[in-house]
Order: structure tokens, then sequence, then C-alpha cells
């Protein structure tokens, strides 16, 4: 069983580096990389430093890899943050140096492809922090959203408990960043509607695993970062959200009825199912094409779950993942899912 222990804390004034592990958008799209990088000076305290394949299109596996690996080396440098996420991270996993890294254990933020390196990161026994990346959540038009900036604060700087709490109002349609008038005004948003409990009948504590469900099949796929030791995730939480890639229904049920094949869906405490991303500049669903895409998700969740972990508590359209505001989950670290209360609180 590995031994899995949160990193040291950054103060402000610290370095913070920032790596595109996954694709490096900030050549493409400097505005939101710019004004997340403001961000995290003005709002934060923290001092970016970029490496060579930050603004990099196209760097090989083995060059991006290398700014990892420098990035946790370099005793100057007390956070990592992922730029933004891409689609082929788990190229560069196997050019990791888990010695180095394990030697200089820091916080590192990101999800979505970064899903890879917080599994990774679990797998040498550091806590890594699913959320939270310099273009996206820093880099949001107008201002961050207030529960988004709070959990990142908290996830920083702190180290206790932290109460999750559905958001007042929610978006996930984004303005197109090649244009400047998207960075004018905040996004528009809608009412929020809450969690929905199954299962609520219990309190179960556990530490987290999962992540964006297209990069954990991948990762399944590859046989990467997975213990064939099933024993090791016994009594975790599972967390699970989709990308702006908009899986079906069918796509989201056979990959856990394979995760229940495989007798992993089983292992879990509880789930916690990020609320489905549904627009995207190739989909622009109106509300109601939206609607029945979330529900029609949830509807496979819950199927595979029902056919193989049937009384796992299951926390559905929780703010995680691709939407907005975005709560910061620790990847590895505790969280607690308490069933009769309606509460989630993780441990930062």
């Amino acid at each position: 069983m590995t031994t899995i222990s949160y990193p040291p804390k950054p103060v402000p004034g610290d370095r913070v580096a920032v790596v595109s592990a996954g694709a490096g958008l900030p050549g493409l799209f400097p505005r939101p990389y710019e004004l997340g990088l403001g961000r995290l000076r003005e709002e934060y305290g923290l001092e970016p430093v970029e490496y060579p394949t930050t603004r990099r299109m196209g760097a090989s596996p083995q060059d991006r890899a290398a700014d990892v690996n420098a990035a946790f080396a370099d005793p100057d440098v007390k956070v990592v943050m992922a730029s933004i996420g891409g689609d082929d991270q788990i190229t560069v996993l196997p050019f990791l140096d888990r010695e180095v890294i394990r030697a200089n254990p820091k916080p590192f933020f990101g999800m979505s492809d970064n899903t890879n390196l917080l599994m990774y990161l679990r797998n040498t026994g550091i806590v890594g922090y699913h959320g939270s990346t310099v273009m996206c959540e820093l880099g949001r038009p107008g201002a961050m959203h207030p529960q988004t900036a709070a959990s990142l604060r908290a996830a920083l700087f702190t180290s206790g408990e932290y109460e999750l709490r559905p958001a007042d109002r929610w978006n996930d349609v984004n303005g197109d960043w090649a244009d400047p008038a998207t960075f004018d005004a905040e996004p528009q948003s809608k009412p929020g509607t809450g969690w929905t409990w199954v299962n609520a009948d219990r309190v179960v504590e556990g530490r987290t695993w999962g992540g964006c469900l297209e990069i954990v099949g991948w990762l399944l796929m590859a046989d990467r970062e997975i213990s064939h030791d099933l024993g090791e995730y016994d009594g975790d939480v599972l967390i699970l959200e989709t990308s702006e890639g908009m899986p079906s229904a069918d796509e989201v049920f056979w990959t856990l009825r394979n995760m229940g094949e495989r007798g992993l869906l089983q292992r879990f405490s509880a789930l916690l199912l990020g609320r489905a991303r549904t627009w995207s500049f190739e989909r622009p669903n109106g509300p109601e094409e939206a609607a029945r895409y979330a529900s029609d998700q949830r509807e496979a969740v819950l199927r595979a779950m029902r056919a193989y972990a049937p009384e796992t508590p299951i926390v559905l359209d929780v703010d995680l993942g691709h939407t907005d505001p975005q709560l910061v989950i620790p990847y590895g670290g505790l969280v607690r899912v308490d069933g009769p209360a309606r509460r989630i609180t993780v441990t930062y």
C-alpha cells in the first residue's frame, strides 16, 4: 500500500512553476494565460516561473517531461501548476523522474489531461490538487469566480478541513479566447441546482482517486499508473468528471462498466461525480439539449453503479472538473462524505 503525504505548503512571495505537460496552448492564446499569471502575482502573491515548453505547441514528450522534472527539482520553486490540459500527457509519463519528484514533493495543481500527472504523483506518494489551471480558472474573463478563488486559496495556503458547497450560480459556456471582447465581462451564469445524493445513509472518509473519465479510461487501456493490486483502492473515494470532448452516455457507461468488470468500481466507498460539461464550440447545445445530455450522463453513471456497486453513496453534479465555479479536490488526499448531513469536506 502506497504511503501518501501532503507536500509542504507555499507562502506568499514563493515561486510557482507553470508547466505545459499536456499542450503549449499559452503560445496560441496568450490573453487568458497572461491574465492568469497576473492573478497569481496580484491576488495570491506568488511569482510564476516559466519553462522552455510552457508556451511551445508541439513540444516532444521528453522536453515536456524535462520541464516537470526541473520544476520539482528546483529548491526555489514551491508549487507546480499546469497552464492548461491537453490530450497526450500520457506520453510524458515514461520520461518523468520518479525519484527526483519523490525527493522534492510539491503541491501540483491541474485537471483534465493533468489526471495523468495527478495519478503519477499519488503513486509516488504525493497528494496533488485536482483543479485550477492558469488559463481556465485563473484566466477567467472579468474575474475569478469567488468560490473558485476561495477554494484555490485554501488549497494553496492552508492545511485543515474545508467544506465544499454547491454553487449558487454556474456556467459551462466559454467565450472565444481569440476574441478580445471575450475578456470584457464575466461569463453569463445560470442558477445552481444543488447536488443530488444517492444512498446517503452513512458517513465515509477516504483518499481520492479518479479524475477526468476519458483520461482514466486511457490510462486503463495503456495499463499505466493503475495498480494491479485492486486492494490499493479499498475505501477510497472515486471522483469522476467529463471534459469538453463530451463523451456520449454510452461511452461513459462502457468505461464504468469495464471498470466494474475489472473489479475496480466496487472498491470505492463513495463516488463524487462532477457536473457534466454540456457545451463546446463543436457542440454548442441549447438549454434543452444541454439538460438532456447531462441527464443522460447521470443515468449512465447510475446504471453502471447499480450493476456493480449498488450500495455505494453517490453525489451527483458536484462542482469539480470542467465547470465554473470549480472546487479544488485534493488528489490522494482525504475527503469525508457525510450522507445524512449532506456535507462534503476535504482536507487540504
